[in-house]
């Protein structure tokens, strides 16, 4: 059983940045595809990068596209998710997936105006 824990999330002003990160247990994590989605309040979740560990190529959601970089370490069995010149509108919870199958249970990110 894949467990996935998410950590790093917090309050931030605009233009700030914030480091996720997403352990992974109970898998191999190097042979599987991660990403980051995440869920505003009343919104429905939507994607916003994932990496394929085959190729190592990465993904961005047109919203966050150059400002967002997702990483991965085999050997920490981790994910990140590095935020830079944040917005308002990038307030939710974010949630790192495995296979779009394993889910962690979330970390809140607010970015304040």
């Amino acid at each position: 059983q894949v467990q996935l824990v998410e950590s790093g999330g917090g309050v931030v002003q605009t233009g700030g940045s914030l480091r996720l990160s997403c352990a992974a247990s109970g898998g191999t994590f190097s042979w599987y595809d991660m990403g980051w989605s995440r869920q505003a309040p009343g919104k429905e979740r939507e994607f916003v990068a994932s990496m394929s560990w085959r190729s190592g190529s990465a993904v961005y959601a047109d919203s966050v596209k150059g400002r967002f970089t997702i990483s991965r370490d085999n050997v920490k069995n981790t994910l990140y998710l590095q935020m830079n010149s944040l917005k308002p509108e990038d307030t939710a919870v974010y949630y790192c997936a495995a296979e779009n199958r394993y889910w962690g249970q979330g970390t809140q990110v607010t970015v304040s105006s």
